[in-house]
């Protein structure tokens, strides 16, 4: 079997790496993506380690989060441009063990391309033996990382949301995928964090063939990278003033060690919140605002409407459960010491989830606007299934083309700092007239947007699903020529004849 050598790594032109791939680590973040997303490393990142030559890697000075993470990596062996999924696997040559390394202290400082925080020297070891390509099936791989000589995560690719050709394919439609190129395909639950002192230990191996006769040499069983194993060491030169500075909290630490119990931080309380589950939010989805609008007041909850907005995309029903976010009134030496850096507007873009809504108190605000293209984007890429101001729009032409509906009041040139400083996030705020907080449920079509209590959103569900079907009753009837006189709503007569009407749709 071939070796990963400094020949290998020097061919590498670009370092490509998956962010989630694997169902157990989509289960571990609590969101599974629609499609693959990417980030770059440098290829001065690639190192190799060995157990008979490990590689060395450094906790830089005043870093406390080094995060590592098992994977696959595939070397390209020829070059790869808009290629089909069932041709991409032919283009990969090599595959082997990976470490994405990272510190999570920097993540703020480029978040979203990752460049200082899993950019470093040494913070890409590969290898240390080469597996061809040729001779393995994709989906029967497994990888192994070991910790302190802990078995930590072990999983295989039989069930990735975005098997490997198809990663192969879909980068190569926008870019050239070049002889020596790596892909690091995404690691499973169980990455956590090293100190200085440690070891980790990565292997990627096939999974064993079938006994059956039928299926015996279909898949070359037994073969192995061997381990790549890295030693972590503490680094001594502290970062200059003229850049980002290492920092970090509890939400990085519960990211870096996989859960707050790991990272020995105290369990948060259990949300009283209900999980908007696939089944009730296609009952929401069913059925239509102002359906839904006559239950709530059945219910005696009149002001539960967020007024006097304008969508993006008015076609489109949303539901989704809320994340808030709240403006002050610009004060200037407030604007200082909030407005700027990593703050509470690119924390909230930067922390919803997939199916989630931003929802935003702007106060009414016009002046100026509170959501541009880039963080919009932002939104979007994060899964987001919309974003809900009672104040104004930038970049609005930028904005309004994205797939992602927008809720607004008017577009605005004008910065955030004209009017706004973003001041928190999920707690009760105010918009468009009505109060959100977070985790209600919030549909909106083209009649309007709704705030849903979630203790009440099953039964409201359920019951405008029968309010529905009644007016479908009623619809046919009134097109038949029937007088609504009785009818609209029903009298007791009607009704005898709509259960009859039900009766026999039920039949059909």
């Amino acid at each position: 079997m071939e070796q990963v050598t400094d020949r290998t790594l020097a061919a590498a032109r670009k370092v490509i790496a998956v962010h989630i791939n694997y169902p157990s680590r989509a289960a571990q973040r609590g969101r599974t993506p629609e499609q693959p997303s990417y980030f770059l490393k440098p290829s001065s990142s690639l190192a190799t380690g060995s157990a008979a030559a490990p590689s060395s890697v450094e906790r830089p000075a005043g870093c406390e989060l080094l995060g590592y993470e098992g994977e696959i990596a595939l070397i390209i062996g020829k070059p790869a441009r808009r290629v089909d999924i069932e041709d991409a696997w032919s283009h990969v040559e090599w595959v082997t063990a990976s470490n994405d390394l990272g510190v999570y202290d920097l993540r703020y400082a480029d978040k979203g391309s990752n460049l200082r925080s899993k950019g470093g020297d040494g913070f890409t070891p590969v290898g240390p033996g080469l597996i061809a390509a040729d001779a393995v099936d994709p989906a029967n791989l497994r990888i192994r990382t070991w910790h302190n000589g802990v078995l930590v995560q072990d999983d295989t690719t039989g069930d990735l949301l975005f098997p490997f050709a198809r990663l192969v394919a879909d980068l190569s439609q926008l870019l050239t995928l070049e002889e020596g190129d790596v892909i690091l395909t995404g690691t499973p639950a169980g990455a956590s964090v090293a100190e200085p002192g440690d070891v980790v230990e990565v292997e990627v191996s096939t999974v064993e063939a079938s006994t059956d006769s039928a299926a015996a040499g279909s898949v070359t069983s037994g073969l192995s990278t061997g381990r790549l194993v890295t030693l972590v060491s503490e680094g001594t030169t502290p970062f200059a003033d003229f850049g980002a500075r290492p920092k970090t909290d509890d939400v990085q630490r519960e990211e870096a060690y996989g859960s707050r119990e790991a990272a020995g931080l105290a369990t948060a309380e259990p949300s009283q919140t209900p999980m908007l589950s696939p089944e009730l939010k296609a009952k929401l989805e069913s059925v239509c605002t102002a359906t839904l609008s006559s239950q709530l007041r059945k219910r005696g909850l009149n002001n539960v409407s967020i007024d006097g907005l304008t969508s993006t995309r008015p076609q489109k029903r949303i539901v989704g459960l809320a994340r808030t976010l709240r403006y002050v009134p610009n004060r200037e030496d407030l604007f200082k010491t909030h407005g700027g850096g990593f703050n509470a507007q690119k924390q909230a873009i930067d922390s919803v989830n997939e199916g989630e809504i931003l929802v935003m108190e702007a106060r009414g605000e016009k002046g100026t606007g509170t959501i541009g293209d880039i963080l919009a984007l932002r939104a979007q890429v994060r899964g987001a299934a919309a974003i809900i101001t009672d104040g104004g729009v930038r970049d609005f032409s930028a904005v309004a083309a994205m797939d992602m509906p927008t809720y607004y009041a008017n577009p605005h040139p004008a910065v955030l700092g004209r009017r706004h400083i973003p001041w928190d996030t999920d707690l009760t705020i105010a918009c468009g007239g009505t109060t959100v907080q977070p985790g209600d449920i919030i549909v909106a079509d083209a009649d309007g947007i709704l705030v849903i209590p979630p203790a009440l959103a099953d039964e409201l569900a359920d019951d405008s699903i029968a309010q529905e079907r009644e007016e479908t009753f009623i619809a046919e009837m009134v097109q038949q020529g029937h007088s609504v006189d009785g009818l609209y709503p029903l009298n007791a007569a009607w009704r005898t004849r709509y259960q009859e009407w039900e009766a026999g749709k039920s039949h059909d």
